[in-house]
């Protein structure tokens, strides 16, 4: 059994100082079963908005839900926004009976509603699929294949795991994009635009290639592409702007969160599938980028790029510091061009260039060549 002893302990820190705690993320990612370890689904404290009993319970949701002790949690939030306000009068009791974790995918209304009747009342913990840091890199292989929804990654076996994420996304597609977020694109034509994003994956974002495809406009791609980000399928790595004089690229690069989700949408059942198509080198970067995020979990993430050819996968801002990190695919990296550039306009603390082998050595002073199994230990094995 795999516990997610992490997400458990922001969740706990969260609830100690905080009188409500949202914990969301993508849907199947583990959210409710992290949170019947504090109630069980039986309790009277549980609510799960999906459930009809739960939501005849919710009728009067004042009534209900203030007279209750404890942590209560609230699932799938994002379909009852109306409880906000109730739940704004109840954190501003005195004292505090109840504390609230609620649970949700992050939909725009969730957000919106949580940010401006819940500001300063709530804390918010993003939850994940499973990472290198919980699966140890003897795992590292059928995580990279099958991503990190606990579903896929325990499936008996590669052909059920993709079955399950090949239905898994077109569920996705109806229920979470066309009927709560409002897209009002086909379902096919959803499945075509995130395709072409799965080929974009590791990229430098450009609209006009999917806009065209699709026949819509440039902000309308846009928009779609912000749906999926907002609902954790998608990152965007914003461009990092330094103050120099060279031409610096303004677009963000696009990876596909998962890269399960990734390999599914491209049609990729097995490792050797994976080992043998042209985007392997930019899946295995998303997956190392992504674990980097979860082990180090930094302040903000940039890439940065310059138009005359010089470019670090990921730089991010940490304790005040700046630190880079470059995914290198390859036997034996060597120092680059791009590596000194970036050390010397971004004042860089350190970069790591991580990559599959398994020896460390220095490529400069400020440079360590990491092999892919310390990205799990944080700051310490990255850089130090």
């Amino acid at each position: 059994m795999i516990r997610r002893t992490v997400f458990k302990r922001q969740v706990q820190a969260a609830l100690r100082r905080s009188r409500a705690v949202a914990l969301l993320g993508p849907r199947q990612c583990g959210k409710t079963t992290l949170a019947r370890q504090w109630v069980d689904s039986d309790s009277p404290n549980y609510f799960d908005l999906e459930d009809p009993e739960s939501l005849a319970r919710l009728a009067d949701p004042k009534t209900a839900l203030g007279s209750l002790n404890g942590v209560v949690v609230i699932d799938e939030i994002q379909r009852r926004p109306d409880l906000f306000p109730v739940l704004r009068v109840l954190l501003d009791r005195k004292p505090l009976p109840a504390k609230f974790l609620i649970l949700g995918s992050a939909s725009p209304d969730l957000l919106r509603q949580s940010s401006e009747t819940l500001a300063g009342r709530l804390e918010v913990v993003v939850m994940a699929g499973f990472g290198l840091n919980e699966v140890g890199s003897r795992d590292f292989s059928p995580l990279w294949l099958r991503g990190g929804f606990p579903l896929s990654f325990l499936a008996r076996n590669d052909a059920d795991s993709f079955v399950w994420r090949r239905n898994f996304i077109q569920t996705f597609l109806e229920r979470d994009l066309r009927l709560q977020q409002g897209m009002a694109m086909p379902a096919v034509t959803l499945h075509r635009f995130w395709t072409m994003l799965a080929h974009s994956h590791g990229q430098i974002w450009n609209a006009a290639a999917p806009a065209s495809s699709l026949g819509v406009s440039e902000p309308t791609v846009r928009r779609y592409l912000d749906v999926l980000t907002g609902v954790f399928m998608v990152r965007q790595l914003q461009p990092w702007h330094a103050n120099i004089k060279k031409r610096q690229v303004k677009a963000p690069k696009v990876y596909i969160q998962d890269t399960g989700i990734l390999h599914a949408l491209l049609g990729l059942k097995t490792q050797g599938d994976v080992l043998a198509h042209p985007r392997c080198g930019a899946s295995w970067e998303g997956c190392m980028i992504e674990a980097v995020i979860r082990s180090v979990s930094p302040d903000d993430v940039y890439f940065w790029a310059t138009h005359n050819g010089a470019e670090i996968d990921m730089v991010f801002l940490k304790a005040g510091c700046m630190y880079g990190v470059e995914c290198k695919r390859s036997d034996a990296p060597t120092m680059t061009p791009s590596m000194r550039i970036a050390l010397e306009d971004l004042k860089l603390e350190r970069m790591a260039v991580i990559y599959p082998g398994k020896r460390r050595y220095l490529l400069d002073k400020q440079v360590s060549v990491v092999p892919q199994e310390s990205v799990a230990g944080g700051m310490k094995d990255l850089f130090g």
